[in-house]
């Protein structure tokens, strides 16, 4: 008897090749994509590369991603199948058999997909996790390891996971099947699905929720805001998306029918009606397919930015080679004797006198303050606040302060401040006021806005607003700032020198300075006793660090192209199977048809009407969420450093035109599948 139905499931496997053939790929290739990205988590020789830890975090990322999608996926796929079956299944009872023994044929399928699906996928992913390896170190400029050592904390954790997977897919079927009657499943295919009642309210209900999240998108300035917005908004887009499909689509329809001009041609009268049967169903397929879409384009054009701009985020976040930053002391010293021993200190390292270009110097003192901007006055004290509430960082802008000296020195010009006057430049903010009050200080006058003027890696890194002062008499300006807390509980002033110069060394070289650098400025703070928090200081190398920033954005763009490949082929086999269920639910409409003297060619056309009716419905909607999605992505990638606009755009724009090219083959594709349904031919 158990022979019986391990029969009976290879006969329903090979009888309907054409739909499982596709979910065999599909599972093979999220174990396959799953076993490499986790494995590729664990790899040792991420362990020895600067900024390797930050590449094992996006791939730990990576797999928690395919974990919840594969779940949420092969659920959904598998409905497709078990949908597709129900008049078999049907068929048995009626033969004879009891939901048991379907349940036992349905457990044999489950275990010969499961047990395939899982040795094949896994089997690929260890023979090509190498090529991957490969392939993650050649993007994140790495030295390339020809050793493979397979990890088989992966191959257990590949094999639990979509082991449980696949019992809860077989449990599922089963409670499809169990709370079916025979004559439902045997009819089940000539079922068809009415409109949602109240679409015109969900209509509107998911209008207002996707104007907010555009609105959301748009509206935000700050990359502190747009990071804690970021998620929400992607839920009310996804949302409002189904809710638009299900509802919008069939308000579509029905003003299809009602132009009579339109509704009664042998072109579009049957797809018309076709879409309008089951369109709850197909418009949750056409949403799943455009959120699939959007979530590949932004990821595409994010990662590929990133990673095409690393060397602009490099040189913003460091100007020149090599840099030096101190924090000097509050506490009474001589800050003036402190840099002149740290510039003579460090100019004397021989590397330094010997390699030093010395046209490329950048060298001042400046100190930051911060507090609440209310117009054009910078609170300092909460407790100074009208309104209460809480203060979150984002809420915080920062001021940077320059002597007059300084700024000419960097712009090499002659600008003149009279008493009380100031120049301003700003940074991820807009200010309209002529004055600006510091608390604590005299009211400034703004003599002119001018651009950004300083070449400052941590002010480039900034995420708050930003406002850059110049003032004429500096030391006396921040005299009354010294000793303060500020609202964040830190201290309210911080004095700093800054000083980069770029070398003609290369990486070994420059890291001899770096060290000797910090070696220098460590006796300097001896030599003045130092010995509380007020003085910190740091030394770091653009050659050095340059690899941290390629290991950390390639390892996203590496993640990027993986989940896409994923996501791509999910809506590919959304979009195949979509064809094939439709084409077997319209295939008895069109034949009526023909009895009545529709020809080929019309059937022809009207697939073709039904088709771009709706098919490319997906691709222009996540083009308008990408459009809406763009300065929300701009602000987020300015966590990264990365400020080359143009290069978004273009990345953008190429990645669009790039998937809908790549979609378009897919319609032509899957089109010409439903038409030898419809038209008996397969």
């Amino acid at each position: 008897m158990k022979s019986l139905y391990f029969k009976l499931a290879c006969s329903g496997i090979a009888k309907n090749k054409r739909l499982y053939i596709p979910y065999i790929l599909t599972c093979v290739g999220m174990i396959m994509m799953y076993y490499i990205i986790y494995s590729l988590s664990r790899c040792p020789l991420l362990d020895s590369i600067k900024g390797g830890s930050n590449a094992k975090a996006v791939l730990m990322l990576g797999t928690f991603v395919i974990i919840i999608f594969s779940a949420i996926f092969l659920f959904y796929t598998n409905s497709f199948l078990v949908r597709r079956r129900n008049k078999e299944f049907g068929l048995y009872n009626i033969l004879g058999m009891n939901k048991r023994n379907i349940s036992k044929v349905i457990g044999c399928e489950s275990l010969i997909l499961s047990a395939g699906s899982i040795i094949v996928g896994t089997g690929i992913g260890i023979l090509l996790s190498k090529l991957a390896e490969l392939g993650l170190l050649n993007v994140i400029h790495s030295e390339l390891s020809y050793s493979y050592v397979i990890p088989f904390d992966a191959v257990i954790s590949t094999f639990a996971y979509f082991g449980a997977v696949f019992i809860l897919l077989f449990l599922n079927s089963l409670r499809i099947v169990g709370t079916s009657n025979p004559l439902a499943l045997l009819g089940s295919e000539s079922l068809g699905e009415k409109p949602p009642k109240g679409n015109r309210i969900i209509a509107v209900v998911g209008l207002i929720i996707l104007a907010l999240a555009y609105y959301i998108a748009v509206s935000i300035t700050s990359p502190i805001d747009a990071l804690s917005w970021f998620f929400l908004a992607v839920i009310m887009v996804i949302v409002a998306t189904y809710m638009l499909f299900i509802s919008g689509s069939v308000v579509l329809c029905k003003i299809l029918k009602k132009n009579k001009k339109y509704y009664y041609k042998k072109s579009h009268f049957v797809s018309v009606s076709s879409m309008l049967f089951r369109m709850k169903r197909n418009g949750a397929g056409l949403a799943s397919i455009c959120v699939l879409c959007t979530m590949v384009l932004v990821m595409l054009s994010s990662t590929i930015c990133l990673y095409i701009g690393a060397e602009d985020s490099i040189n913003a976040r460091y100007p020149r080679d090599i840099i030096n930053e101190v924090t000097l002391s509050n506490e009474g010293q001589d800050n003036d004797a402190v840099v002149n021993q740290l510039h003579k200190s460090i100019d004397n390292i021989p590397l330094v006198k010997d390699k030093k270009i010395k046209d490329s110097v950048i060298d001042y003192r400046y100190s930051d303050t911060y507090g609440l901007l209310r117009d054009n006055r910078l609170i300092t004290d909460v407790r100074d606040l009208e309104t209460g509430g809480a203060i979150s960082y984002s809420d915080v802008c920062y001021v940077m302060l320059f002597s007059l000296e300084d700024y000419n020195r960097q712009t090499h010009g002659n600008e003149k401040l009279g008493k009380n006057e100031a120049i301003i430049s700003l940074g991820r903010m807009d200010f309209s006021f002529d004055t600006l009050s510091i608390d604590g200080t005299e009211t400034l006058k703004i003599k002119k806005q001018v651009p950004l003027f300083v070449e400052n890696g941590n002010a480039v890194s900034l995420i708050n607003p930003t406002i850059y002062l110049v003032v004429d008499d500096y030391e006396d300006f921040t005299a009354p700032l010294k000793g303060k807390i500020g609202v964040t509980e830190e201290p309210l002033l911080s004095e700093r020198w800054y000083y980069g110069f770029n070398v003609d060394a290369d990486e070994q070289a420059c890291a001899s300075i770096t060290n000797e650098s910090l070696e220098a400025i460590k006796k300097i703070s001896l030599k003045y006793n130092f010995g509380n928090d007020s003085f910190s200081y740091s030394c770091s190398s653009k050659a050095m660090e340059r690899g941290d920033f390629y290991t950390t954005f390639g390892g996203l763009f590496f993640i990027g192209i993986m989940l896409s490949i994923m996501f791509v082929f999910a809506a590919v086999l959304i979009i195949y199977y979509k064809q094939i269920s439709e084409g077997y639910e319209d295939r008895n409409r069109f034949d009526i048809m023909q009895k009545i003297g529709m020809t080929k060619k019309d059937i022809r056309k009207s697939i073709n009407s039904q088709v771009l009716t709706v098919f490319f419905l997906p691709l222009i909607s996540a083009g308008i969420h990408l459009a809406f999605a763009f300065p929300l992505i701009w602000k987020l990638l300015q966590l990264f450093n990365m400020y080359n606009l143009p290069l978004l755009i273009i990345v953008t724009i190429c990645v669009f035109i790039v998937f809908g090219i790549l979609y378009g083959i897919i319609y032509r594709i899957t089109s010409n599948v439903y038409y030898s349904i419809v038209s008996d031919k397969a």
